[in-house]
């Protein structure tokens, strides 16, 4: 009698993963466009504040344009990067789990609407007439667009190009409106700039899941970027200070600004201190969550404001 031989389990299937609903998609769209990030575009009021005219309505107008300009083309230019490096952001730790990498938000969904984004943030700025804000947003894209393509590859000029986006966005602030800028004002926001940047690319040398991710990770060392950080921030508090301290050809310095100077020290010295921490690779989240930090920003405007306003 044939030995029977025992049945072979059927094959367990592991079930595909449930497409996205419109909602969940729409809901990963808005999360891609990065509005946290919207943040950096207060920048554009930096220059109309210190000029002392803020209290214009008409410049209030033209600098809430110029944001919500900035805020579509940099969510524009997120969603393009998102789909240009959906595969190496599956690797990383922790950019796995945004929508695109993640797949909620389909490569062909980021790239039209990052293309829509970028092409109404343009022709709004052509339609307003104000051909420098125009000239600054092309720049502000053509240097993403390179970042993007080649830049963030590049040991050095990728810090340099990322801290250039947060200049132009200062710059656009004050061209809208025809503020003449400083030398003052161009290498503080220039140096803050540089210092946000290598705190960034610190913590991301930090993060194990960055490994592989970035390849310009590879040309850094942790002393070096503290370097960065420390000739950045000592250069800009001289900076500042000169500025704060500046008085008239037969004034004496003005009393707000200079006091301004304790709560930007602070700030700079908090900064410095989360960076050490290793929470340095989302300035945005810092920002939205760190108290000693708001305290020392709410402090450092409000002096300046007093001193220019009163």
């Amino acid at each position: 009698m044939a030995e029977q031989l025992p049945a072979t389990p059927a094959p367990t299937l592991t079930p595909a993963a449930p497409t996205p609903g419109p909602g969940a998609r729409a809901a990963g769209l808005l999360r891609a466009c990065r509005p946290k990030q919207w943040l950096k575009n207060l920048l554009v009021l930096a220059a109309p504040g210190t000029a002392g005219v803020l209290t214009d309505p008409g410049v209030l107008g033209w600098t809430a344009l110029t944001f919500a300009l900035f805020c579509l083309a940099a969510s524009g230019t997120y969603l393009l990067n998102d789909a240009r490096d959906v595969h190496r952001d599956r690797l990383h730790e922790r950019k796995r789990h945004r929508p695109v990498a993640a797949g909620t938000v389909p490569v062909p969904l980021a790239v039209g609407t990052g293309t829509a984004l970028i092409l109404v943030s343009l022709l709004a700025a052509l339609a307003s007439g104000n051909l420098p804000l125009l000239a600054v947003l092309l720049g502000y894209l053509a240097l993403t667009t390179a970042y993007t393509l080649w830049l963030k590859d590049i040991t050095v000029v990728d810090i340099a190009a990322v801290a250039g986006c947060h200049v132009l966005r200062a710059i656009a602030g004050g061209v809208v409106i025809g503020v003449p800028l400083t030398a003052w004002f161009v290498i503080v926001v220039s140096l803050a700039a540089l210092l946000v940047v290598a705190g960034k690319r610190e913590a991301e040398l930090r993060n194990p899941g960055s490994d592989g991710a970035r390849a310009a990770l590879d040309g850094y060392s942790r002393s070096y970027l503290v370097q960065i950080r420390t000739m950045a921030s000592a250069a800009m508090i001289v900076t500042y200070c000169l500025w704060a301290l500046e008085g008239g050809a037969d004034q004496a310095p003005d009393g707000f600004r200079a006091a301004s100077i304790v709560p930007f020290f602070v700030f700079v010295l908090r900064y410095h201190q989360l960076v050490d921490r290793g929470v340095g690779e989302e300035p945005e989240e810092i920002a939205l969550r760190d108290r000693p930090l708001q305290l020392c920003l709410f402090a450092l405007v409000a002096l300046v404001g007093l001193g220019i306003y009163t």
